[in-house]
């Protein structure tokens, strides 16, 4: 049986986009876990806005800064990933009392498939509860040029730009 490092620690998520909340979460993991691999989901039944080449690229972009983070792709099972990885801990953010809900089902899930991950919480930060990224595209695919702009205040610097360019080809903001 392989054994898996504690120190290292799997943020999984779509990442479609990264979100200012998403990186709040990873910031924090890469303070207390020694290696932090941020894996993008790839999930064939849905459809995401952005490929998982361009999120990788995006995401690889902006975590560039953070010498113990690595970002990979991967499909199927979220503890298989982990396994890969060499890591026993799977970090997951939560916003709401929903979310830990869901969290909760799924820990319970992932601890049948495999007991030797454990699960940690963070708490978003409350300026970023509100961030998904549902409602990231939403603001992008609706909101006139003017409110566009306020988009820096949903998802980092390098993501505002390609966001953009995906629902208002034309549309660039400075």
């Amino acid at each position: 049986m392989t054994t898996l490092n504690s120190h290292h620690a799997v943020y999984v998520g779509s990442f479609d986009p990264l979100t200012l909340g998403h990186l709040d979460i990873i910031r924090r993991a890469a303070t207390i876990f020694d290696t932090l691999t941020v894996g993008i989901g790839i999930n064939p039944d849905k459809r995401p806005l952005f490929s998982a080449d361009e999120r990788l690229a995006l995401t690889t972009q902006v975590l560039q800064p953070f010498t113990n983070v690595q970002v990979r792709c991967f499909e199927g099972l979220t503890v298989e990933f982990i396994r890969q990885c060499g890591a026993r801990v799977l970090v997951r953010g939560v916003r709401t009392l929903s979310d830990i809900e869901t969290e909760f089902t799924m820990t319970l899930a992932n601890r049948a498939l495999d007991p030797e991950i454990d699960t940690v919480f963070l708490m978003a930060s409350e300026r970023y509860t509100h961030i998904s990224s549902s409602l990231i595209k939403q603001i992008a695919q609706l909101s006139q040029r003017s409110t566009m702009e306020k988009l820096r205040d949903f998802v980092p610097p390098e993501i505002v730009e390609p966001l953009i360019r995906k629902y208002r080809p034309s549309d660039t903001v400075s």
